[in-house]
């Protein structure tokens, strides 16, 4: 079983910054994909940023050049590092784990809120 616990969550003004943290147990993280979506009140869950196991990313348009994501295999651990942050990037923020030609073995964190005043 894996377990992903997210960090880092919190209130920030427009402009600030943030550093989301998840981490994962197990040993299967080296082998998977690694994402953080979100999801606002009232809408759907999307993908923000998403990094491979050789650390080649995916970013949505509308965090491009704001955001980072970003892997380290030894600590098992996945960043999003949030800069210029908007109000509108208020959301749950959620870690997933996809294990490579698994498709079916998918993980979610317990998501942590960030919250962005204007």
């Amino acid at each position: 079983q894996v377990h992903l616990v997210e960090s880092g969550g919190g209130k920030v003004q427009a402009g600030g910054s943030l550093r989301l943290s998840c981490a994962a147990s197990g040993s299967i993280f080296s082998v998977s994909v690694m994402g953080w979506y979100r999801q606002a009140s009232g809408e759907q869950r999307e993908l923000v940023a998403s990094v491979t196991t050789d650390s080649s990313t995916n970013y949505a348009d509308s965090v491009k050049g704001r955001f980072t994501i970003s892997r380290d295999n030894a600590k098992n651990t996945v960043y999003l590092q949030m800069n210029s942050l908007k109000p509108e990037d208020t959301a749950v923020y959620y870690c997933q784990l996809r294990v490579v030609n698994f498709p079916k073995n998918v993980y979610w964190g317990q998501g942590t809120q960030v919250t962005v005043s204007s």
